[in-house]
């Protein structure tokens, strides 16, 4: 009897002195906390914040264990991003994550002590975000969305599926820095291929309807580039377009999706889950200042047959055979 008596009082004893180990490990896994500071909504950026969170999960990093993230959504609002990204700093998150060329500056802007990561930027280096792709010092970091021959694409898949394209109008947002570089390259492609290229100013979502008037424009296709005031009113601008029978040339998939009559351009939620990596090689010790700034290297081609067959167009066999995706 004393015997049993005895081992329990052994093995309580070893379990006792094992807790304050088990404890010591756990409070040693400490959790992070990551600000992702998005341009749109939560319901509109699902799909590229899952595939972020997912990738961070293969990685071992898990919400509600090891790790929290704070999100913050600016629904397409520019003057928003300097508020959200200061109330990030304010909470002293660990990392920041961005997207986009306005809420990155604003992230910068806000702190030059926690690490940045950007999933998608259009000019890094000419936007002053970062001092080059190789080295970017400081505390930033993330992947370039630019691709030095995109543009020219774009215009030539649009001339080959509106008949007789002379004359392409290109939204263009004032507010965002990388407007003038946007320009340059299409005005180039343009040129290169015996386009007229007329580009249209908003600086807010009010001044969408007049601006995609076909009467006004004298156009026969709208280049919209992927900028968060013209991605958080994408229903909206391919209902206008489409109204004023003007066929669409995007960025990114989600505008297809949206109505929009076609698109070319990176794959954002594989950037996102590039840009994961990114976010666990800095968690676990890496020099953000010594992380390369990465390119795209997965592009979508993306075409929405019932918006074309809304515009009276077909699409070309060989077009449709190059698709990653085609929308019915």
């Amino acid at each position: 009897m004393f015997g049993m008596k005895r081992r329990e009082f052994v093995r309580l004893l070893g379990g006792a002195a094992a807790w304050p180990l088990t404890a010591r490990a756990q409070q040693r896994e400490k959790r992070a906390t990551i600000g992702l500071l998005g341009s749109g909504t939560d319901a509109a950026q699902r799909n590229w914040t899952a595939a972020f969170v997912e990738r961070l999960r293969e990685l071992g990093w898990i919400e509600g264990r090891n790790l929290a993230i704070e999100y913050r959504w600016a629904e397409g609002r520019s003057e928003r991003f300097a508020k959200l990204a200061d109330e990030l700093v304010r909470l002293n998150v660990d990392m920041i994550v961005t997207h986009n060329t306005p809420p990155t500056l604003a992230a910068k802007q806000a702190t030059s002590a926690i690490p940045i990561v950007f999933a998608t930027a259009g000019d890094p280096i000419g936007t002053g975000i970062v001092a080059s792709l190789a080295r970017p010092g400081g505390n930033i970091t993330g992947l370039s969305s630019q691709s030095p021959d995109a543009a020219g694409k774009r215009l030539d898949f649009l001339r080959e599926v509106v008949p007789g394209l002379r004359r392409v109008a290109m939204l263009t947002d004032v507010g965002n820095p990388f407007t003038k570089r946007e320009i340059g390259e299409v005005q180039q492609a343009a040129g290169t291929l015996g386009l007229e290229l007329v580009t249209i100013e908003i600086r807010r979502a009010d001044d969408l309807d007049s601006a995609l008037d076909a009467t006004k424009l004298r156009t026969q296709a709208v280049y919209v580039p992927a900028v968060p005031l013209f991605f958080a009113n994408r229903d909206r601008i391919n209902s206008l377009a489409l109204r004023a029978r003007l066929p669409t040339m995007h960025l990114v998939r989600e505008y297809v999706e949206a109505g929009g009559l076609m698109s070319y351009g990176p794959n954002w939620p594989d950037m996102w889950r590039r840009a994961a990596d990114l976010v666990d090689k800095i968690l676990r010790g890496a020099k953000t200042a010594d992380i390369p700034v990465e390119q795209p290297t997965k592009f979508d081609l993306v075409f929405n047959l019932m918006t074309a067959k809304a515009l009276g167009l077909t699409i070309p066999d060989k077009l449709l055979a190059l698709a990653d995706e085609v929308i019915e």
